[in-house]
């Protein structure tokens, strides 16, 4: 169960990579339960954690602690080379920081007065294709490869960093800043629905994401093609009234992915994913953060152009 949309795919933990998916979960109270798509299960064939066979006294692990021996709940197997919660953010945090720093330098050394705008606008559109390449690229790979990941947040930075200022100097004084400060209450409200329970990511929901956002970006396809093709707005799907309903509903999508990202991520903890999977956690954290900025600034841009 997987898109190979690169906006979409959540590859890192699905379970046809035999990590986690969402009719897979460990038992309460319990151990993972070891099948053949868990490879990191306790009891799994091959998994030098796995505990000893039920009912033989002679299988104990010489180096169990006393309480594992006389029948205390067992202590948490190592987790030398697995995914933890750490790994996830310091390299979310790499990859965030990356695309930062190169939209910085976008805003300061690529001007957008009207001199300049042209040159400007053509190098953040020609990030934007080299960043929508790698991201492409990674997609389809198996394994996360950090290079092309942190690759993809260079190039979509300097986007960003053009984009947001033509929007900001031309459009809408302090749009970027309204932006993210948007994108960072809808991810902090997301995280907390999400741990509080208000949010239930299973397969129902995840089949009602993924229908609504490949019409949403259909619909947005055949409007860029209107509008390039028959010029002005196209459909109107992203301007005037009709343009802040698909621009909210835009952002209603990128929390609906930032709920399947959480839910990728718990499993991939819950299931003893290998550490390099962390970056498949970044690397989808980062994709609908920049989904959800971008819907943003498109709807102060249309708000304010209305005004």
């Amino acid at each position: 169960m997987r898109s190979r949309n690169p906006v979409f795919s959540r590859r890192g933990f699905s379970r046809d990579n035999g990590y986690a998916g969402f009719n897979a979960a460990p038992q309460a109270g319990g151990p993972a339960v070891a099948t053949q798509a868990n490879p990191y299960a306790q009891g799994a064939q091959g998994n030098p954690y796995a505990q000893p066979p039920a009912g033989n006294p002679y299988a104990q692990n010489p180096y169990a602690q006393p309480d594992q021996q006389f029948g205390a709940p067992p202590q948490a197997p190592a987790t030398t080379g697995r995914m933890t919660m750490d790994d996830v953010v310091i390299r979310t945090a790499s990859t965030l920081g990356v695309l930062v720093v190169t939209a910085a330098l976008a805003w300061a050394l690529l001007p957008v007065d009207d001199a300049n705008i042209n040159r400007s606008y053509g190098i953040g559109i020609g990030a934007a294709l080299i960043g929508m390449v790698l991201a492409l690229v990674q997609s389809f790979k198996r394994k996360p490869t950090p290079a092309l990941i942190l690759s993809y947040a260079a190039f979509e930075g300097v986007f960003l960093g053009v984009v947001s200022s033509v929007v900001d100097n031309r459009i809408a004084d302090g749009a970027a800043m309204q932006a993210v400060i948007g994108t960072m209450a809808v991810f902090a409200g997301v995280l907390i629905a999400y741990k509080a329970g208000w949010i239930r990511v299973n397969r129902r929901f995840y089949g009602f994401v993924m229908a609504a956002a490949l019409g949403f970006v259909f619909l947005m396809m055949v409007n860029l093609l209107f509008a390039v093709f028959g010029g002005g707005d196209g459909l109107g799907f992203r301007s005037g009234a009709l343009g802040v309903v698909f621009g909210i509903v835009g952002i209603i999508l990128g929390a609906c992915f930032l709920a399947l990202d959480f839910k990728q991520v718990e499993d991939g903890l819950a299931y003893g994913a290998p550490r390099e999977e962390a970056w498949f956690a970044a690397f989808g954290l980062t994709l609908t953060l920049v989904w959800i900025y971008l819907e943003f600034l498109r709807l102060i841009a249309i708000l304010n152009s209305n005004d």
